[in-house]
């Protein structure tokens, strides 16, 4: 720990101060161990052996082949291979010592158990007065000079010494160096060479080594992210296998070969006001064919794949996190029994004196005008002195303490939403003027590729906006968290990790969900548009719909969201902090540097790596992902390819990152994922909701159907894009709003098309919604109820039918505790034999003594000595 001063915390310590900045290295002997891991209920493994219950029959022999095939893709770890035997694990205790192995005490608890240990202890450790009221006056200076030390300290120890200063850090060492000649081997070293290194992208990961080295917390996000990598890759397959299908058929496509004829001479209204002319149909031929691809039959069954594949990931990793919690010893942990680690936050701490300070302040102001004896003078002194112990055990911050901190949320959050819209609605307009000003511009090739053009530019404006606003409202969520003063570590987290999702959350997904809920919705028709301010007018989808730009939306904020925020970062910024950091160690230390470098210590070392800033970014990105995986994927089938893609570098980025850039994090047990799971389920039932929408209301799967049976003369999709669009006269434009130049197409235009369900100008009701909106508004809303049931239901089969525990680990957990029964039992057994003995001895001892030695007669019905034994 870098410190400023050091502590006697009764435990072995080492200082050295080097080049300005003091270290304590802190050493828990054999007995504080024990203690400890009585105290904190931590399961070890007892001398006791069982055999755990293998397959038989077909299952060994599939289990057998599979082991084998999967052998090259197994990492060299010992710690990975199958075990055919597992040692009982009971809560340690030291009354009981005898039935655990204590033949290697150096090892019995091991590097993450023992730093454990000691950061638990530290953290309890009272920082009081004493440690600070050196060199203080007399009377009320040396009171008001002690009330602010003990406001400084607050009330535990390391976590008020952190944050207020008094140490820069605190952090369990590494076990050794990773690379290098000589090197020792250790366990950091082979995690290195088995798990960050990108040569192994293809094998599995050592989660077992993983949880030995930090902790469960740790193992447990590894763990679910190799689960979620590997259930990407059949919804990859599927994906693939879709696009592919759209590809297939896209000549096949009836209603895009209509859009590509040039022979139809279908003459489409301007897109803009004045300087846009009318347009043929054809020259969208190629966005059309594109559309395809996305916009299939296909699709329908691949949102119903993604909404069961979404359940099937939930059943599985909860299976998963059942063995888990098995081989790790966690099936017994209970919140209870963390809640003895759980203690009050450092700033609660300081908030709480605080208040209890004031309290103490005011009841002196109502005690000065009455005269004080002078023998009272020294217990008013112990009772100022102990006020801030006191009171704090009393004092608890109440809502009416938290309101100005909730109020500041909940104005904030809907501030930063606000700026949300307002940023989308900003590019929204962007997108109008842009395609209004190359409209103008004089070479076909230009107007021909507005939309397209327009379209890339516009995303890549949203992806750049929401990369800079990802990193604002991370700062702004745990700046609102810390104002709030949770009491705990755990509330503190969960509260981050709200706000935090909340708005990266809309910040992601407003702009698709724009392109794919509003835009083209509220356009108006020709001669009636709908203006924004007055002067730009809702830009419209292109004849073949808003599905293929929702695809390139997704697409390239997805895709530039992983390349750039989750890679390019997570490698970047940690080594240009470690090179920062490095560079001001190098300007502090003397001239001899390169020599001081050679015989640095471990705990130096480290001390130049990033600090753990905890497990919620890297959760959020995934989660995130997860969102663009399964929200829109019926516009997007390749959407878990690339994140299939992404993840296999992800695990290697960021076990690199732990091993190599990082300090190692304080162990912490978990036996879930917490708050986290929670957010995955109610981001996989809202993915049916919003599937069924953009399948319904964004693609034109539903008005295909509603053609194909209630108008279609032949039974085929012939007549399909001529039955889609609307027709108007141009002489019902309204005045300054016609196009500039009427005679860009070499002829006088009578009648444009527009896409909308609209009576024709011919008709007594000209430009009223017609009869078939009704119709196929109505399918698509029943569509929606049919398809969100039924998925809904299949989702909640799949949860019913697969069992949340394994059979084997039901059974398995079900011996461990008959094991325990039996074991505890035999121990009992075994003292009542070993006492019948002692008491069978003492009563041959004292026959002879009772026979040769002159006894007084006693009564006959005397109770006392009755056969002669004691």
């Amino acid at each position: 720990m870098g410190a400023a001063s050091t502590t006697n915390f009764g435990m072995h310590r080492q200082v050295t101060k080097i080049h300005g900045v003091g270290f304590v290295k802190i050493h828990a002997p054999w007995n504080v161990l024990c203690r400890e891991a009585e105290f904190l209920k931590l399961k070890m493994p007892t001398k006791k052996l069982y055999h755990i219950n293998e397959t038989r029959g077909l299952l060994k022999k599939i289990n057998s082949v599979l082991q084998k095939m999967t052998d090259p893709i197994q990492p060299k770890v010992a710690e990975h291979r199958p075990q055919t035997t597992k040692r009982l694990s009971y809560p340690f205790s030291r009354e009981k010592k005898h039935l655990f192995d204590l033949s290697d005490k150096d090892s019995f608890f091991d590097s993450k158990t023992r730093s454990t240990i000691v950061y638990e202890i530290l953290k309890r450790t009272t920082c009081t007065k004493a440690k600070y009221s050196m060199g203080q006056g007399e009377g009320r200076k040396k009171d008001s000079a002690l009330l602010s030390k003990r406001r400084k300290c607050g009330k535990y120890g390391i976590t008020s010494l952190l944050a207020n200063g008094v140490y820069s850090a605190a952090y369990p060492l590494h076990d050794g160096d990773y690379e290098g000649e000589n090197v020792e081997f250790n366990d950091r070293k082979l995690l290195y060479e088995e798990w960050a290194s990108y040569g192994v992208f293809y094998k599995y990961q050592p989660i077992d080594l993983v949880r030995k080295y930090f902790g469960e917390k740790i193992g447990l996000y590894f763990a679910w992210l190799g689960v979620y990598t590997q259930m990407l890759i059949p919804a990859s397959v599927v994906g693939i296998i879709v696009f592919l299908y759209g590809w297939a058929t896209v000549d096949e496509n009836i209603p895009s070969m209509e859009m590509c004829d040039q022979r139809h001479n279908i003459t489409m209204c301007p897109l803009c006001d004045k300087t846009c002319s009318y347009w043929k149909m054809s020259s969208a031929c190629a966005t059309a064919r594109a559309s395809h691809l996305f916009d299939n039959p296909a699709t329908v069954f691949f949102s119903i794949f993604m909404a069961l594949w979404a359940a099937t990931f939930m059943e599985h990793w909860k299976r998963k996190q059942m063995r888990l919690n098995y081989r790790w010893d966690l099936t017994g942990f209970e919140e209870e029994e963390e809640a003895v680690k759980d203690h009050p936050r450092a700033e609660y701490e300081a908030r709480v004196l605080e208040k209890s300070l004031r309290k103490e302040s005011k009841s002196k102001e109502k005690r000065r005008h009455l005269p004080e004896e002078p023998a009272n003078k020294w217990r008013q002194r112990v009772k100022t002195a102990m006020a801030g112990v006191k009171l704090t055990d009393k004092v608890k911050l109440t809502w009416k303490d938290r309101f100005p901190a909730y109020f500041t949320n909940l104005v904030s959050i809907i501030f930063m939403i606000a700026v949300t819209f307002a940023i989308v609605l900003g590019v929204i307009i962007y997108r109008i003027s842009t395609a209004a000003a190359l409209a103008m511009n004089s070479s076909p090739s230009v107007r021909s590729n507005i939309r397209v053009t327009v379209t890339a530019t516009a995303v890549i404006i949203n992806l750049v906006v929401i990369i800079l606003l990802d990193e604002v409202y991370g700062c702004i969520a745990r700046w609102l968290t810390k104002i709030e003063v949770p009491k705990t570590e755990k509330s503190f987290e969960e509260r981050l990790i709200f706000k935090a999702f909340l708005l990266k959350f809309v910040n992601s997904y407003t702009p698709i969900f724009y392109v794919a809920f509003f835009k083209g919705r509220f356009v108006g028709r020709p001669g009636d548009y709908v203006y924004i301010f007055r002067s730009f007018r809702m830009e419209e989808c292109a004849p073949g719909g808003c599905l293929m730009e929702l695809c390139i939306q997704l697409s390239i904020i997805m895709l530039g969201k992983q390349l750039i925020q989750n890679n390019l970062f997570e490698i970047g910024i940690p080594k240009m902090k470690k090179f920062i950091r490095y560079l001001r160690l190098k300007h502090q230390s003397p001239s001899d540097h390169d020599e001081y470098v050679k015989k640095k210590q471990r705990y130096e070392v480290d001390y130049t790596l990033e600090p753990f800033a905890g497990l919620t970014p890297e959760y959020m990105e995934m989660i995130i992902q997860f969102g663009f995986v399964t929200l829109f994927v019926a516009s997007f089938p390749l959407a878990p390819l690339f994140a299939l893609l992404n993840n296999i570098i992800e695990i290697r980025l960021d076990a690199k990152k732990f091993i190599t850039e990082l300090r190692r994090p304080v162990a912490v047990r978990a036996k879930d994922i917490g708050i986290w799971y929670d957010i995955l389920r109610g981001i996989g039932k809202l993915a049916v909701i919003i599937n069924a929408f953009v399948i319904s209301f964004t693609s034109d799967f539903i008005p295909r159907l509603v053609y194909l049976y209630m108008y279609s003369e032949n039974g085929t999709m012939h007549g399909f894009v001529n039955h889609t669009l609307s027709s108007f006269n141009v002489s019902d434009f309204q005045n300054g709003t016609a196009p500039n130049d009427p005679l860009d197409l070499g002829y006088e235009v009578q009648i444009c098309r527009y896409k909308d369900y609209r009576e024709p100008p011919w008709s007594e009701h000209k430009y009223d919604v017609s009869k078939d909106f009704w119709a196929v508004l109505a399918a698509r809303l029943a569509f929606v109820i049919v398809f969100q049931n039924l998925v809904m239901f299949m989702s909640d089969f799949v949860d019913w039918v697969i069992p949340d525990i394994p059979k084997d680990i039901s059974q398995q957990m079900h011996k461990e505790k008959v094991l325990m029964v039996e074991l505890f039992m035999r121990e009992e057994q075994g003292k009542q034999q070993l006492l019948d003995t002692w008491m069978e001895k003492d009563r041959k001892k004292a026959e002879p003594f009772n026979n040769h030695s002159p006894t007084p007669p006693a009564p006959p019905d005397s109770p006392d000595f009755p056969g002669g034994a004691p």
